[in-house]
């Protein structure tokens, strides 16, 4: 029988049907290649990092390779860091600006200044502010309302809890050497809240102001062992930076002292009480994985510590010939021996 339509058994429709097929094989193969090239063009989010040193930077690091980010490869991360020199800060906060990030991340009140001062449009981060508001960073920690969020270190009780700590373990403390950063902007609240701990336990300040490397030695110098005096750290990064110079003065001294954070007491500070800032540069990391999102820091509220780590280094008590309590070492999160 004759028909119009021809048979699909027929060779003809046989090899036109490899051909359509294969030709459409090779067109999805074509396209994905494309997707994938385009995938693999697509922008990078840079995200500029003005630190104090680079050992608690790499805690933000394994923050952002925990959700999935890796430096080079689907995001770009430039770190600057003063390392103690905080007067170099505008210089190092101009050089990330230079790069165009689309975001900045600042490590303690002087640095998130320097970028606060130099932006008010690109998102910025902080990992560990000591009063975000008080220094108009932000418009209140619940509702930032700028370009500015992230995580404070800010607790007015901790000066209080400090002198307490150091009061137990040397009772007859008669004065306190407060170490001050006067180019810090917390400086005058942080002495303030110290002043205040003293007049309640009875106990004198002695403010010694330093603001850079420099001026340590000069600062120390010809300061003698008083009887009954300790030193207080007060919150800085630039004591932070030279904490192995500070234990050494201290120990030099025979002064009993106390950190805001455990990097203190691990390199010879007697004893350490605040937050971790290695998790608060971890947990900075979150900020930056929303704003990257989508996420304005105008809408997303400060977050403060809630968990705070006393470090006590026994190494360091023998040398004055100091006995820590039992009743404070239970109390301890970790105890150098």
């Amino acid at each position: 029988m004759r028909s119009g339509v021809k048979s699909m058994n027929s060779p003809r429709l046989a090899t036109i049907g490899r051909r359509m097929f294969l030709g459409g094989l090779g067109l999805g193969v074509l396209a994905a290649s494309f997707a994938a090239e385009a995938q693999q063009t697509t922008r990078r989010p840079l995200v500029g990092f003005l630190c104090n040193t680079m050992k608690l930077a790499r805690a933000f690091g394994e923050g952002l390779r925990e959700l999935g980010y890796v430096d080079g490869r689907n995001i770009f991360v430039e770190y600057r860091c003063a390392e103690g020199r905080m007067e170099r800060g505008p210089d190092l906060a101009a050089a990330l600006l230079r790069l165009k990030p689309d975001l900045l991340v600042g490590a303690s009140d002087p640095l998130v200044k320097v970028l606060v001062d130099a932006t008010h449009t690109i998102p910025i981060v902080m990992t560990s502010s000591g009063d975000p508001v008080g220094n108009q960073f932000v418009d209140s920690l619940a509702r930032p309302g700028r370009n500015v969020t992230g995580v404070s270190i800010i607790a007015p009780e901790l000066a209080g809890k400090r002198l307490e700590l150091l009061k137990t373990v040397a009772p007859e403390i008669a004065e306190l050497t407060v170490l001050v950063n006067p180019t810090n902007p917390n400086a005058s609240r942080q002495l303030r809240e110290t002043e205040a701990a003293a007049r309640s336990l009875g106990v004198r300040l002695k403010v010694l102001r330093v603001p850079s490397t420099t001026e340590f030695d000069k600062t120390f110098s010809g300061m003698g062992r008083a009887s009954a005096t300790a030193l207080f750290i007060s919150s800085d990064g630039l004591f932070l930076a030279e904490r192995r110079r500070i234990a050494d003065i201290a120990l030099a001294n025979r002064m009993p002292a106390i950190g805001f954070a455990r990097e203190f007491a691990e390199d010879g500070i007697l004893m350490a009480y605040g937050s971790s800032l290695p998790a608060l540069y971890h947990r900075a990391a979150v900020y930056v994985d929303k704003i990257l999102k989508g996420a304005k820091p105008a809408d997303l509220p400060v977050e403060q510590p809630t968990k705070f780590e006393l470090v006590i280094n026994l190494k360091t008590a023998k040398a004055p010939g100091l006995t820590i309590p039992q009743s404070l070492l239970v109390r301890a999160d970790e105890i150098i021996r």
